[in-house]
Parts: C-alpha cells; sequence; structure tokens
C-alpha cells in the first residue's frame, strides 16, 4: 500500500514536499515515481527513481527534487519555485519491473490515492 500526503494550495514560488510512505513492501527495491493529473489530461511522470537513477520530466528539472528514505521506506518530492501550472492531483506508484521510460505511468501497477496540489498566481 502507497499512502501519499502532503499536497496544500500554495502561492506561485513556494515550495510544498509530498510524502509517500509504503507498507508491505520494500521501496528500495522498486521503481517508484511522482506523477500528476489535471482534469481532462492524461496523467505525466513527475519524477522517478528507477535502478538508482533519478529521472524528472523537462518541466520540473531544477525546481523538483525526489528522495528516499529507507529507513522510514518512504519517498519524497520536494517541489520548489511552484509554478500555477504545477496544479494537479500528485500520485505516487511503484512497481518492481519497468520496461521502458521509468516516467511513463503505464509500467506501474501500485498506486497510492492522490494528493492534490493548488498553485494559485
Amino acid at each position: 500500500q502507497l499512502q501519499a500526503s502532503g499536497g496544500g494550495l500554495v502561492q506561485a514560488g513556494e515550495s510544498l514536499r509530498l510524502s509517500c510512505a509504503a507498507s508491505g513492501f520494500p521501496l528500495d527495491r522498486l521503481h517508484i515515481g511522482w506523477f500528476r493529473q489535471v482534469p481532462g489530461k492524461e496523467r505525466e511522470g513527475v519524477s522517478c527513481i528507477s535502478d538508482g537513477t533519478l529521472y524528472y520530466d523537462d518541466s520540473v528539472k531544477g525546481r523538483f527534487t525526489i528522495s528516499s528514505d529507507n529507513a522510514k521506506n518512504t519517498v519524497y518530492l520536494e517541489m520548489n519555485s511552484l509554478k500555477p501550472e504545477d496544479t494537479a492531483v500528485y500520485y505516487c506508484a511503484a512497481d518492481p519491473i519497468v520496461a521502458g521510460n521509468p516516467l511513463n505511468p503505464i509500467w506501474y501497477d501500485y498506486w497510492g490515492q492522490g494528493t492534490l496540489v493548488t498553485v494559485s498566481s
């Protein structure tokens, strides 16, 4: 089970940290990522940790940082310099096997509930 938290309402330029806590399986043995979705659009990859490599979508490079705490079995997404276009429901996901682009949500079978991030201008 994955439990995402940390969303909220912030103003442009501010920061938020999302957390994704796992129970029942160790995250350090999985590919794990953060994805986001706005109504009417497809879910898109934001950032992930895959085979020890960190991946970021171009839209968040330099602003977002993904990290993990294996002792807490938790993955974080530090989001800085937030923009209104970052507004979305953010989901964390995990899977033992990713056979392609790890930012593509199709590879992930285990999903947490979403947490809403709203960035006002």
